[in-house]
């Protein structure tokens, strides 16, 4: 029997079922932290450029997008606190045992979204109710507090990583808890950075990639190439800098989880010399089957020096080290992570290049062509940033310290099964309605502005979608084009 059915019959028959409901529901949630976490700074930059130059458009824009905001913190809501109860459900033996150590990034979290929940709602209200100038300070906390819930959940991740602050009594029960040390963990910054700047992306790459694709569909006016402009600057300026954090938290994986960095780089035994795989599968016996080979390289990314000593997977029993399997997953997703990022840094430099040189922006269809496709590519890279960072973990789920057996619920695995199945539906409705309720606005809102446009007798009105500002009544406007006659009610 190989090493790693072996492994696998020995594993609680809970904890497969158990494995997939998070890895589920988790899959499903991080869609949606983009735009939680970044899309707030996306909203309030074009609010900032829309009071700073009087422009209507970028103003309606930060208008609709805040709507956006809300709708998609409602559904995170939903999935965060599935998350949350999972935690104590499927993982009663880590919460038992480790609560009290590592929880206070939850309580920081919890904390952090109810004052998001709260600025949100100011937010929203405050439009056409508040001052522009009190508005936009009203809405100045919000990038704070999405960070500060990323702050959270990040320090509790990173622990679970590079677990510390506190000491074993003579059962190995936990004591003298240091909660700063708990938090600020040799993980913490390089993967907090590194993720912060990962959910600007791509939150900038899909908003931008909606805009994209109005462009490619003949949507040329003022208001899709600012809608286009913004998300996609802020992405492309954030790009370069995650290729210098994405080698810093490698390297810090490198240090502090060598056996882990193995599994990612697919590294059988210790050795200098070591080359780098570009994708490729590891077998039960070490070998490597297919991939790209190239001689040298893991340890010149690693010590910047191919005689640099990478540690392999064998370094540690077979029971403490992932799988072949493990380690292949892993190692796709490490290295699918790496081709999308460099990939978007292309994108981002061509932005760059063509606006630096003409000041306007790049005119081939292919260029929007790749930018409508960079958001769903975002995504899939935070993905399998996840994937490698859990996945390259096992069989631990707290690192050198408690295994994911330990920790698994004794709940029966068929019910286990059942209650995924459940989840599935229930996650496909969820985020059924949720596309539904974005189309439903975003063709209230075409219709708004084709209204509008008419109304504007076909001079410059009908290049712009809203001539007038959202604060303020509404100018008065013919009743025969289908709008309003200036009592100041919104139009959606």
């Amino acid at each position: 029997m190989s090493t790693s059915l072996h492994l696998l019959a020995e594993a609680p028959a809970q904890l497969l079922p158990a494995r997939e409901l998070m890895a589920f529901t988790l899959a499903s949630h991080i869609i949606l932290v983009p735009l939680g976490v970044a899309f707030p700074f996306i909203t309030l930059v074009m609010h900032y450029r829309g009071l700073r130059r009087g422009d209507a458009t970028a103003l309606l824009l930060a208008r609709r997008w805040s709507a956006v905001m809300a709708v998609q913190f409602a559904l995170g809501i939903v999935t965060g606190t599935v998350l949350s109860f999972e935690f104590g459900l499927l993982w009663p033996g880590l919460m038992g045992r480790w609560g009290d150590v590592f929880g206070i990034g939850f309580g920081v979290e919890a904390w952090a979204f109810f004052l998001e929940a709260v600025l949100i709602a100011v937010y929203l209200y405050g439009w056409r109710r508040l001052k522009p100038r009190t508005h936009f300070l009203l809405g100045l906390p919000l990038p704070f507090t999405a960070l500060l819930g990323a702050f959270g959940i990040l320090a509790a991740n990173s622990w679970m990583n590079t677990p510390q602050g506190f000491s074993l009594d003579s059962e190995g029960k936990p004591v003298d808890v240091n909660v700063w040390k708990a938090i600020f963990t040799p993980m913490f910054g390089p993967q907090y950075w590194h993720f912060v700047v990962a959910m600007i992306i791509t939150a900038g790459f899909m908003v931008a990639g909606v805009y994209a694709t109005g462009w490619l569909r003949g949507r040329r006016d003022h208001y899709h190439r600012l809608g286009f402009a913004v998300p996609f600057t802020i992405a492309a300026v954030a790009t370069p800098v995650q290729f210098v954090l994405g080698d810093s938290i490698a390297r810090s994986v490198f240090h502090k989880q060598p056996v882990k960095f193995a599994a990612l780089e697919i590294v059988w035994k210790t050795d200098t010399r070591v080359p780098e795989y570009l994708f490729g599968r590891l077998n039960e016996d070490g070998s490597v089957s297919g991939g790209i080979k190239i001689p040298l390289l893991d340890s010149v990314l690693a010590g910047f020096s191919p005689n640099t000593r990478v540690v392999g997977l064998t370094s540690v029993p077979a029971d403490q080290r992932p799988t072949a399997t493990q380690a292949t997953i892993a190692h796709w997703a490490f290295d699918l992570m790496v081709l999308i990022g460099s990939v978007l840094v292309v994108l981002a430099l061509w932005y760059g290049f063509v606006w630096l040189r003409h000041r306007r922006l790049p005119a081939s269809p292919w260029f929007y062509r790749s930018a409508a496709c960079a958001g769903v590519a975002s995504v899939v890279a935070v993905e399998c940033g996840w994937i490698a960072t859990e996945v390259g973990r096992q069989p631990w789920i707290v690192y050198q310290n408690m295994r994911v057996a330990e920790a698994v619920t004794p709940t029966r695995s068929g019910t286990l099964w059942i209650m995924l199945g459940v989840v599935m539906v229930v996650y496909v409705l969820l985020f059924g309605t949720f596309v539904r309720i974005l189309l439903t606005m975003r063709t209230r809102w075409r219709l708004a502005d084709e209204q509008h446009a008419a109304g504007g007798g076909g001079g410059g009105a009908a290049l712009e979608p809203e001539a007038d500002t959202p604060y303020g009544p509404r100018a008065p406007q013919d009743a025969s084009a289908g709008g309003t006659t200036g009592t100041g009610k919104d139009r959606p």
